[in-house]
């Protein structure tokens, strides 16, 4: 036996001894993405340090396994730090740097090193969380549409198992999502059609290098944002050997595998891969607690990059889902799960999106081009029954797909401290549904087949101090099926922005931008027909936004900052149903399809508020995210009265921040509040007879409001750095102060203790189960 202990005892002081590994990465300008030879790379704390080669890669030996900040600064350039840095013993991604050029006298002035970005274009309503923000997210779970919901201003549907992601007062489907520069409709499993949310992410958090969201001042490369524009940019896969990280959470399980494609003798591969497949095992957790629903997905990523030489790459990136969502009766009865099991829809929903870039850096510095071609899909079928568990007597069903084909053009030239840029984008798209829908008496199948383009120009310059920041641009966007058609000028959005440095020290900077936007309307919406089978949506207009922000930003130091903002949104030509005369902006935060009716693009809206923010990089083991929003959302029907939106939490608080330990241990939490939220009450007479589809009563809405929302989610890591595999195991408690979440009554056909339906039917309030802490432990390997 204490041959045993004693071998064992040999191997984990062997596995567990001291260890060292090199880091790699690359500087690059960040306008012309030129790389910077002979940049200084420094890992702070240290005296490890080198400088890039010719080609702008930096290589770091002997590091060992540990939290660091690592600095790169370049002659006449802006230096800058990456915080909260990772280093483990096993699958280290490479470390990128985009330095800004300085016009600061450095014979003078030592320029600080800052995490801190801005952008001439984008001054304002800017934020970005980095990968190591991303993957510790406490209360999270891996999912990145949870993780974006910490940034300021942004909240999710507070009432309700779905991660809608809601931006300054503004509906779910008002914002566009990128990745890599290629447009992917939603982000989501289950998403809703006409609009987005669901309840699981649909992205791999191991893939993302950094996530990007405007609230403002949109660039004019992209088309239909109303809200927001979230960009998520992906890492390539590591050019040098094969890795592969196993990671296991509340409901999934990851594989993801990287590495180079025909190395040869080169240290680097010019050709990379990235893949990964996830399964959800929720329908297995709930089955075993036995709750009546059983939502089972798969997805899969991949990118594919190959550096054609120093001034060409091309990548192929692609992301898709299989998503099942089903219902199983309890073993016992309970009226709460016997509500779900007869309300909720069975649905069956494909996406995917495949895209071709092609990025060109032109020689000496002079400017950049980038090409995409994408292609993307989803096919809901989305249905109802009387009885969803024999999928019997039928009441709605919704089978349709949608498909897009987009090409995408961008050139930048940089004259001087200009630059200037100029593009295109074409679509086709094709829409077919079949609908019957009993409730409302309405069947029809459609298919149309269309086109949509649009043309921007944008340009941006500083003054030769640095400290004047200018950008002004416009886009035009058509299309070839709504009755407005070829009229580019209807939708002309031009958007300027200013920015300024207020002191010497260049810890002031005051911003405003103005822009309008406009957004097509939504393929449920553009393909609905009537009982004459016309299109009774094709002369809806599209529907505009104009923005106006202004700000002021105060740096604290090298790794904090204030910030103020005060924002005003004003809506015009917003769709409105028919049916039940409240706008759309009020609808989709639900499991439904939004758009499949008659409307009208005579409604108005408007958002405005204050946003506070401070933020701390991770400096003396300590990082944080505070952000308090002021606002209102009100929208008209076609009553033409201005009532308050189904967002309208009038005050959202939010706080995220870490705490790293000794002995790789570190300690994370997140706090949400989000004040009293207007809801539509239902309408009980109407629901009884269409029951178990509920109907609410618009006219009422803003008459009742849901509780105040808060919560607290506290996430623990653990990190083991073996020779062969890093370990890292987190326990995620969500709800840590067991919270009520706030929701509408709970509506169910009355029945006795047998589950028997009561005579005359009649509709009762069903109880809730309260809400408690949610422990979860995950884990997460690099081999």
């Amino acid at each position: 036996m204490r041959s045993l202990l004693l071998l064992f005892f040999l191997v984990i002081t062997s596995a567990l001894a001291a260890q060292t590994v090199t880091l790699y990465g690359n500087v690059v300008d960040a306008r012309t993405r030129e790389p910077l030879i002979g940049a200084t790379v420094q890992l702070e704390g240290t005296s490890i340090g080198t400088v890039t080669d010719i080609d702008g890669n930096y290589r770091l030996p002997g590091v060992a396994p540990g939290s660091y900040s690592l600095s790169a600064g370049y002659l006449g350039y802006a230096s800058t730090t990456r915080t909260n840095l990772t280093v483990t013993s096993k699958g280290n991604d490479d470390i990128n740097f985009a330095l800004d050029e300085s016009s600061t006298d450095l014979e003078v002035v030592t320029v600080t090193a800052s995490p801190f970005q801005t952008k001439t274009s984008t001054p304002l309503s800017l934020q970005s969380l980095s990968p190591e923000e991303i993957k510790t997210y406490p209360g999270g779970n891996n999912d990145i549409a949870k993780v974006v919901q910490s940034l300021p201003g942004v909240s999710g549907s507070v009432g309700g198992f779905r991660n809608d992601v809601i931006i300054r007062g503004g509906a779910p489907n008002e914002n566009v999502y990128y990745l890599d520069g290629i447009e992917i409709p939603n982000i989501n499993h289950f998403a809703t059609q006409g609009s987005a949310g669901g309840p699981a992410g649909l992205l791999n958090v191991d893939f993302i290098e950094g996530v990007e969201l405007s609230a403002s001042a949109f660039g004019a490369q992209y088309d239909n944002p109303l809200s927001g524009v979230l960009q998520f940019d992906q890492r390539t896969g590591n050019a040098r050997r094969r890795q592969t990280n196993l990671r296991i959470s509340a409901s999934e399980a990851a594989l993801t595998t990287e590495g180079p494609l025909d190395k040869g003798e080169a240290e680097a591969a010019k050709t990379t891969y990235l893949l990964s497949v996830r399964r959800s095992y929720l329908q297995f957790l709930f089955e075993l607690i036995d709750l009546p629903i059983r939502p089972d997905y798969w997805d899969y990523q991949f990118k594919l990059n190959h550096e054609i030489d120093a001034y060409n790459t091309v990548y192929l990136t692609g992301v898709g889902s299989i998503d099942d969502f089903s219902v199983s009766p309890p073993d016992s009865f309970d009226i709460e799960q016997q509500a779900t099991l007869e309300q909720v829809p069975i649905i069956e929903q494909r996406t995917v999106t495949v895209g071709l870039g092609w990025r060109s850096r032109l020689k000496a510095g002079k400017g950049i081009m980038r090409t995409t071609l994408s292609s993307n899909g989803l096919s809901n079928q989305f249905s109802r029954y009387e009885d969803n568990e024999n999928k019997t007597g039928l009441i709605l069903r919704n089978d349709s797909r949608e498909i897009e084909q987009k090409l995408r053009y961008a050139y930048t030239r940089f004259v001087n401290r200009w630059s200037l840029t100029a593009g295109a984008n074409l679509t086709r798209a094709t829409y077919t549904n079949d609908t019957e829908d009993f409730v409302f008496n309405n069947t029809f199948s459609t298919d149309i087949d269309f086109w949509k383009y649009g043309l921007f120009a944008q340009a941006s310059t500083t003054s030769e101090d640095g400290r004047l920041g200018v950008s002004a641009g416009f886009r035009v966007d058509a299309n070839t099926f709504t009755t407005t058609k070829n009229q580019l000028l209807r939708t002309f959005s031009p958007r300027a922005s200013i920015s300024y440095v207020l002191d010497e020290a260049e810890k002031w900077r005051a911003s405003a931008t103005v822009g309008k936007y406009y957004k097509i309307a939504p393929y449920t919406i553009l393909g609905f027909q009537d009982a004459a089978g016309n299109f009774a949506n094709q002369d809806v207009d599209y529907i505009g936004s104009l923005h106006g922000v202004v700000g002021l930003e105060y740096r604290l130091g090298a790794f904090s900052k204030l910030s103020a903002e005060t924002f005003y949104k004003r809506y015009t030509d917003y769709p409105v149903s028919v049916e039940e005369g409240v706008s759309l902006a009020n609808l989709g935060g639900d499991f439904s399809v939004l758009g499949n009716e008659a409307v009208e693009t005579s409604g108005t809206g408007r958002t405005f508020g204050l946003e506070l923010l401070f933020q701390q990089k991770l400096t003396k083991n300590f990082y944080a995210i505070l952000a308090y929003t002021l606002f209102s959302s009100e929208f008209t029907g076609l009553d033409g009265v201005r009532r308050p939106s189904v967002w309208d939490s009038r005050q959202l608080i939010s706080f995220t921040g870490g705490y790293q330990l000794r002995g790789n241990w570190e300690i994370s939490g997140r706090y949400r509040f989000a004040g009293r939220t207007p809801f539509a009450p239902l309408d009980e007479a109407a629901t009884l007879q269409s029951y178990p589809v509920l109907l609410f009563d618009y006219d009422r809405l803003g008459t009742a409001e849901l509780a105040a929302f808060n919560q607290l989610d506290i996430r623990i890591d653990k990190k083991w750095n073996f020779n062969a595999f890093a370990l890292n195991v987190f326990i995620d408690v969500t709800n840590v102060l067991g919270q009520e979440t706030p929701a509408p009554p709970s509506y169910g056909l009355d029945r006795d203790e047998t589950g028997a339906l009561i005579t005359p039917r009649s509709l009762i309030i069903i109880p809730v189960t309260a809400s408690s802490a949610i422990p979860t432990l995950g884990l997460a390997v690099d081999f």
